[in-house]
């Protein structure tokens, strides 16, 4: 017999865990959350042992392994792209670094016609709402304390770490004490969702407190087909679990599969670009031609040294000292296994001509890339780099009717001419900081790209072949209002432009990406979203100042 719930959950990942836990609250709703991944076990090492995090990737156990079509300037390569196929989404196999993005992010979004509710004065309390932040003042009113999202600071106490924040004050950067406080540009330590040595997911912290509740049903490996409608109205929906088809009735569908994952749907249940859904033999429901399109990310590359002291994390990866880094780790939450290793980092301008900065470093006391492998050097240290608000643009598109076949996928990167410029300027900043005097006791040259990538030419023909994507997708279903012929998502009310009852809660639904790592701002997009949806008064707008190049003095916030 088909059931029926008030709100039916299309993902349960970053965005879905928390909507699953808000609207559950309401013990007269009943609420189903369908994800096609597998369950995020307690005793899965790999997704709850922080260091662990090289393993999902690339792994069809915990990941959908998407990848781009050939990127057309970037010598026509495919970058994989990995997703989360696991109860938790992408939280549950990502680096663990929480970074709301600048302020500056938000009252951009407020600025846009329709966005007024979504600057940051009325962002802030919802950030606050999810955050318990370890190692920051309890008195501190930019950051929340009581939240489900417990955040460890740092620690950043490897000698490595604290030579990069002295080269690069010595560069002529400033030091700042938390990247999510008051002053987001300089360099420090970062927060992470590490609690007790485990990972903290957006599941482990959201969902699964909350699937004690009797009007609350999780499905994991429920694998969303498609979406049926009565005119506009969506009533039902279709999922394949086990070799079985499901039909489920729903009072309301809120996607929340992420920028590849909710476009996907839409476009497979006739709601899209009406032309390319014809040409698919789709009958299009709502002609809605910026489904899957203004796709965005972040793209960046490893800078590693080769170090000639003893002193980086370089011989944790040794395959012989495994077993016993991992019984640390089994025994007392304790070793190398208990850090996600990005455990500070900073952000710049790279040029004048920007009032908020561009780039984002993470320094990581190791040279590995996220498949694991690592530089062949004894001891390393290397720094993630990327333009933050690249104006390249892409798009995600459905091939065929068939929903297991992956969609065409393309960003663009490196498209423009001021995305080119930043990728130079991001390389030449970066050489600055690690050439500094504090740096030097650690470093015996730069490993990779190597001395001979000096030219622009150089810089961005080794960007083409070597960078990989920071793995933040987003936009595809962007906010904004209906007289904005791109936009998807009514700002208000988080509907479907042309739906009755179909909401999008995810990183799709941004309208610009935010300069730093995307799972807070999703987090904080889904609780502010669970309100409207609720239909209850918002959280009061907090208008609190906070650090603007050229406006507060060149020593704010330094510590």
């Amino acid at each position: 017999m088909d059931k029926t719930y008030d709100y039916v959950i299309v993902g349960g990942g970053s965005a879905g865990s928390v909507l699953g836990n808000r609207l559950s609250r309401d013990e007269n709703s009943s609420v189903l959350v369908l994800e096609a991944g597998r369950s995020d076990y307690f005793w899965d090492l790999f997704i709850q042992m922080p260091a662990a995090l090289m393993f999902p990737s690339g792994n069809r156990f915990y990941d959908w392994i998407y990848e781009t079509d050939q990127e057309p300037y970037m010598n026509g390569r495919h970058v994989a792209h990995a997703r989360g196929k696991v109860l938790g989404g992408s939280s549950s196999i990502n680096g663990m670094i929480y970074q709301r993005g600048n302020p500056k992010d938000y009252d951009r979004w407020g600025a846009d016609p329709g966005m007024e509710s979504w600057d940051f004065a009325h962002c802030l309390p919802y950030f606050k709402r999810l955050e318990a932040a370890f190692g920051s003042d309890p008195t501190d009113e930019y950051r929340g304390h009581n939240g489900p999202i417990k955040l460890k600071r740092g620690p950043a106490k490897n000698p490595l770490f604290q030579a990069f924040f002295d080269a690069a004050v010595e560069a002529g950067y400033n030091r700042t004490p938390d990247v999510n406080g008051f002053r987001q540009e300089g360099f420090g330590p970062f927060d992470s969702q590490v609690h007790n040595g485990r990972r903290v997911s957006a599941s482990r912290a959201y969902l699964r407190p909350a699937m004690r509740r009797k009007n609350l049903t999780v499905e994991t490996r429920a694998f969303v087909t498609g979406i049926h409608f009565d005119g506009t109205r969506a009533n039902s929906l279709t999922y394949q679990k086990n070799g079985k088809t499901y039909h489920v009735h729903a009072g309301e569908v809120i996607l929340s599969g992420g920028a590849f994952n909710t476009p996907q749907i839409l476009q497979l249940s006739g709601v899209g670009d009406a032309d390319h859904l014809r040409s698919l033999g789709i009958n299009p429901v709502v002609d809605l031609p910026g489904v899957g399109e203004n796709l965005e990310d972040h793209l960046e590359v490893y800078i590693q040294h080769a170090c000639p002291k003893p002193v980086s994390e370089q011989p944790s990866l040794n395959k012989a000292k495994m077993p016993w880094i991992g019984l640390q780790w089994l025994l007392g939450r304790t070793g190398p296994a208990a850090s996600n290793h990005f455990e500070g980092g900073g952000f710049v301008r790279s040029n004048e001509d920007v009032d908020y900065p561009n780039l984002m470093f993470h320094f990581l006391p190791l040279a590995v890339r996220y498949d694991g492998k690592k530089a062949d050097t004894q001891h390393g240290f290397q720094v993630h780099v990327g333009p933050m608000y690249s104006n390249s643009r892409g798009s995600l598109k459905i091939r065929s009717r068939d929903p297991f076949q992956h969609p065409s996928i393309v960003f663009n990167y490196l498209s423009t001419e001021e995305d080119r410029r930043e990728w130079v300027e991001a390389i030449r900043v970066s050489r600055n900081i690690l050439s500094q005097p504090a740096l030097a006791p650690y470093s015996t040259g730069e490993i990779s790209p190597g001395p001979s990538v000096q030219t622009d030419e150089e810089i961005l023909n080794w960007v083409a072949n070597d960078a990989e994507t920071a793995l933040h997708p987003s936009c595809t279903a962007k906010m904004g209002p209906a007289s904005d012929p791109m936009a998807v998502v009514d700002p208000l009310t988080m509907k479907v432009h042309g739906l009755d009852n179909v909401r999008v809660v995810d990183a799709s639904a941004m309208p610009h990406t935010t300069n730093g790592n995307i799972h807070a701002p999703v987090l904080m997009l889904a609780e502010k979203a669970a309100d409207i949806i609720r239909g209850k008064k918002p959280l009061d707008p907090e208008h609190k100042d906070y650090y603007r190049h050229g406006v507060h003095s060149a020593e704010a916030g330094t510590v």
